[in-house]
Order: C-alpha cells, then structure tokens, then sequence
C-alpha cells in the first residue's frame, strides 16, 4: 500500500500532430540580394560618326584608284599579248614564205641542170632523120627516155613557153635577133631559138627568141 502511496503520477506528454507545420523561416541576406539586383546605368555613345565616314569614304577611293590600276595593268598586258600574238603571226607566215621560196629555188636550180639534156633530146630529133630500120629502133628508143624526162617534169610544174607567134615579152623572153619584116607587126617574135620554162609561175629559164622589126627602105621581106 506504501509503495502505491509513494508513486507519483507519470506526466502525460500530448501527443504531437503529424500534420502541425513549422512556421516559415525568415528569407536570408542571400536571397534578399538576389532579388534586389538593378541594370547598370546605359553608357554614353560616344562614337565619332563623322571620323568613321571619312575613314570609310578614304578607303573607297583607295579601292578605286587600286582598281583602276588593275584595270590599266590589264589593258597593257593585253595590248602586249595582241602585239606578241601578231609578231607571231607575221614570223610565222615569214618563216613559211621563206621556206617556199627555198624550196621553189632548189627545184629551180635542180631543173636547171636538166634542162640542156631536154635541149639535146629536142635538137637530135629534128636534125637526124633514120634512114634505116635499125636507126629508126635507136631514135625511137631515145626518144622514148626524152618523153618520159617530159613528163616528170610536168608532174613537178615545169612547163614550156610558146613564144612563137606572141608578142615581145621581157619578162619572159629574151630578144638575141631582130629581123626586118612586114609580115608580121613589130615587136612580134618570129622564130624560138631556144626554148624558155617556166616553173608554176616563175620562170625558169627566159626564151631566146628573134624579133619582128619594121622592114627597112626598099625591103619588102
């Protein structure tokens, strides 16, 4: 019973809502900072408008004169390659008319040498007459190596004059004889001496030929 008296009642401890909520903490200086932040004041344009469209109108006209330079540099340059271009041309054409003229003047001088040989054919076939048979095969065979010398030299442009007939021509003949005549009027030649060539349009060798003159007093031939 003592021990019953002597015990002191244990203190009730109420018991603490689940759902009581703490009271809001109160905002630091950090937040507090964050929040008051303030835009600086706009700075002052200071900026000198006219220096910058001198600057910019300077270095236009510098581009233009650059560009003009260019502009004359090309012009030269192609002035030059026009000039090298037509030198060109005119060596090239020099040095192929030079060529054509060396080559015409060696197969001149070429032909030259054989002319004396068609000269002989062409005197033997109008002094020897064949009186036999055996001459006949000789003059035959002969005349047949004149014949085949003409031709080959036609295939390379060689071609003989025919003066006979034509008026005096200095150019392509050469007068060696003239003849008092009225048969034929003066200036004209009467009779080819030796046969002149041409080779394509030059001449080969000049025809010596005899000319007509005016017939003297008294003479009628």
């Amino acid at each position: 019973m003592i021990d019953e008296q002597n015990q002191q009642p244990e203190e009730v401890q109420a018991p603490v809502s689940e759902s009581s909520e703490t009271p809001p903490s109160e905002p630091t200086s950090e937040a507090v900072e964050t929040e008051v932040v303030t835009e600086p004041p706009a700075e002052e344009d200071t900026t000198d408008y006219e220096a910058a469209f001198m600057e910019l109108r300077s270095n236009y006209a510098a581009k233009e004169r650059e560009n003009e330079a260019l502009k004359k540099q090309n012009e030269e340059l192609n002035n030059q390659y026009m000039r090298i271009a037509a030198d060109f041309e005119n060596f090239r054409r020099r040095t192929q008319r030079e060529r054509e003229e060396l080559e015409t003047q060696i197969k001149c001088n070429t032909v030259k040498e054989l002319l004396p040989v068609v000269d002989n054919f062409e005197r033997a076939r109008a002094q020897i007459k064949p009186q036999t048979e055996g001459e006949s095969n000789i003059h035959k065979s002969y005349q047949g190596v004149y014949k085949d010398m003409v031709d080959r030299l036609k295939k390379v442009g060689v071609a003989p004059m025919r003066a006979q007939g034509q008026e005096f021509d200095p150019n392509l003949h050469e007068a060696v004889m003239r003849e008092p005549t009225s048969e034929h009027p003066e200036g004209t030649v009467v009779e080819e001496l030796m046969r002149g060539y041409m080779l394509d349009d030059k001449v080969l060798r000049h025809a010596m030929v005899k000319v007509a003159a005016p017939p003297e007093d008294g003479s009628g031939s």
